[in-house]
């Protein structure tokens, strides 16, 4: 029987209602006595680091919950992280940048709804959760939701009510459970080789701009002195406007002389960029030997980036910045081919 430990941080599934809305109040030991079901198969430890609205994650939790899980490591089987929805793909691509080559499960689920409630998902979710991180062929960082397992790098939320919220973008699901059974897709385990990493470093001075017709290069001007990294969401496979007062390009080279990163991305979900289709693109690119992301989803690119950058010392980039975040990580890129 494996051993587990679930890490309660808050979110919808421990939330109840007050008159502000719904808001984080049911204890970590409640959740478990919604599915004794488990004890059929694993037993359970829980802690608590803290108890939040999704919304309210950032770095800093990221950083704490990689840390607690390196603690505790040695110690369990696998670990189950019951999250909030709204940042949850952003913490399953986070975490798998900062716990590399696990072959211990750590899976993140949560709930459109309070476990509390007669009609919700948040019991299903979670007994599946323990279940796939109790299977002897799971590993790494996925997401459990839905009766799907996603990859970390590869989740999105693409619906703000519905139970399945979650989809895997441009990759498949690694696994699916129903009835109790887990059906796998991808069962890889074998390929890891060597112990677990831990990382203990992020750049939080990452920027996400998203593109919208008539913007102005002078934001990124306004933008230099409080950011080290900008990853810009452009249109379609990806290029950058040439009208307006402060042009893009000149702000862009402005960026790439000080050694600051910037990566392009797209604003559309499936598919990924290349920049090198359009002239809006490929000139700059190559103008300034731009990075791009890729198939690469935009929660997986910007704590990626946070990731990158906070191994990459000022006097190493933007080579070392260049060559980490173009080593494939948890099934994060597919479509690099570049040297």
């Amino acid at each position: 029987m494996k051993n587990i430990l679930l890490i309660a941080t808050g979110g919808t599934i421990a939330s109840g209602y007050t008159e502000e809305g719904l808001a984080p109040k049911i204890a970590a030991e409640d959740l478990l006595g919604y599915v004794e079901e488990y004890r059929a198969f694993c037993r359970v430890d829980i802690v608590q680091p803290f108890s939040l609205d999704s919304t309210n994650i950032y770095a800093r939790h990221w950083l704490e919950l990689a840390g607690l899980i390196e603690e505790k490591y040695p110690s369990y089987d696998g670990f189950v992280i019951c999250h909030g929805t709204d940042t949850m793909a952003f913490t399953a691509a986070a975490l798998s940048y900062l716990i590399q080559n696990s072959r211990k499960p750590i899976v993140i689920t949560g709930s459109q709804k309070p476990i509390s409630l007669p009609v919700t998902d948040a019991r299903t979710n979670l007994l599946d959760s323990l279940r796939f991180a109790s299977d002897d062929r799971s590993h790494g960082v996925n997401i459990v939701f839905g009766g799907n397992v996603i990859a970390g790098t590869r989740a999105k939320k693409e619906r703000s009510k519905s139970y399945n919220a979650f989809s895997s973008i441009n990759y498949p699901n690694v696994a699916a459970l129903c009835d109790g059974k887990i059906v796998f897709y991808i069962d890889d385990k074998d390929r890891i080789t060597g112990p677990a990493l831990f990382y203990h470093t992020l750049n939080e001075k990452v920027l996400l701009l998203k593109l919208m017709p008539g913007m102005d290069g002078s934001v990124l001007e306004r933008l230099f002195p409080c950011y080290d990294a900008v990853v810009i969401e452009a249109f379609g496979v990806g290029g950058i406007p040439e009208y307006g007062r402060a042009p893009f390009y000149t702000e862009i080279r402005r960026w790439t002389d000080a050694g600051k990163i910037v990566m392009m991305a797209t604003q559309v979900t499936h598919e990924g960029s290349d920049m090198e289709v359009y002239r809006v693109g490929r000139v700059i690119k190559e103008d300034f030997h731009l990075m791009e992301a890729y198939d690469m989803t935009l929660e997986a690119t910007v704590t990626k980036v946070m990731w990158a950058l906070g191994q990459a010392g000022i006097q190493e980039r933007p080579e070392r910045f260049r060559s980490l975040f173009y080593r494939a990580v948890n099934h994060d890129l597919l479509l690099f081919s570049q040297p």
